[in-house]
């Protein structure tokens, strides 16, 4: 029964990334943003996501709350819709809606010859943001978790591989060591940072312990690696701005729980500078 649910899913799926490409870009993005915000409140609780943004803003007022989950779901089907232009935004047939802001610290990075851990979170379309850094000339391992539907599976990593970041490593164990593999040999190494994992450690977000992945740290310990850090802005609904941050240093002497620790600082910043364009539906404080 699941498999047949999976594949009506993919039906559709496939019919609104042709309906996509026939209306274009702007079109798809408006249609993109009323299915997010019709459909999308359906599949998740919204006691969780309020319960979520309350913990980074404990006096919320119910408008402002109310239209920050609108937003975001509008957001999320924005980003749906942008999957059927990820060929045209890999072959810059849509480079008028990107501009990157501290390229010079990617060139800076790129220049050292030397591997480096790329830092995120799950911003407005953030596949983007290894797309240019690969694109840039950066040789890039990305860690990915598959889709729980196998059949639109088959197309993410089609689209990923030929179009986002070549190299795609599995999230796990597994993965892991074929990351550390590939860093060895010099490709750097994309990790989200922001989603809750069971390997991780309990360190403070927004106040409250979360679990969070130690990747980053444990390649700083191991091997003094760079940390770069990458945040994606939407702008105008179409448009987007990939800022590619100061590079956060640390000594390798430094502790898993303090370097995780200021990492997630980070992520906090970047979400209250535009708390609608974080993915809020994740469990992230669960316990």
């Amino acid at each position: 029964m699941k498999n047949l649910i999976y594949f009506i899913e993919f039906l559709i799926i496939c019919l609104l990334f042709l309906i996509f490409r026939i209306i274009g870009y702007k079109a798809s993005s408006k249609l993109g943003n009323l299915i997010g915000k019709v459909i999308g409140p359906k599949f998740r609780s919204k006691k969780v996501i309020e319960e979520n943004i309350k913990l980074f803003n404990p006096s919320i007022k119910d408008d402002e709350l109310n239209g920050i989950i609108k937003k975001m779901w509008g957001n999320y089907g924005r980003i749906l819709a942008e999957y059927a232009f990820i060929p045209s935004f890999r072959k810059r047939k849509l480079e008028n809606y990107i501009k990157i802001d501290g390229l010079e610290n990617l060139k800076k990075l790129k220049k050292t010859g030397e591997p480096a851990v790329f830092v995120s979170g799950h911003f407005n379309n953030f596949e983007l943001m290894a797309m240019i850094i690969e694109r840039e000339g950066i040789d890039l391992c990305a860690i990915y978790r598959p889709l729980n539907n196998k059949f639109l599976n088959i197309i993410m990593e089609y689209l990923r591989k030929k179009y986002i970041c070549k190299y795609q490593i599995k999230k796990g164990l597994k993965g892991m060591k074929e990351a550390l593999a590939n860093f060895k040999k010099g490709k750097s190494l994309a990790i989200m940072i922001d989603q809750r994992v069971t390997e991780g450690i309990d360190v403070k977000l927004f106040g409250k312990n979360a679990y969070t992945t130690t990747v980053p740290a444990q390649f700083v310990r191991k091997f003094g690696s760079s940390i770069q850090p990458v945040y994606i802005e939407r702008i105008n609904n179409y448009h987007f701005k990939i800022f590619f941050d100061r590079q956060l240093n640390f000594i390798e002497k430094q502790s898993s729980e303090e370097i995780t620790q200021k990492l997630n600082k980070w992520l906090e910043v970047k979400i209250i500078k535009n708390p609608d364009q974080w993915i809020w539906t994740h469990n992230r404080w669960k316990h």
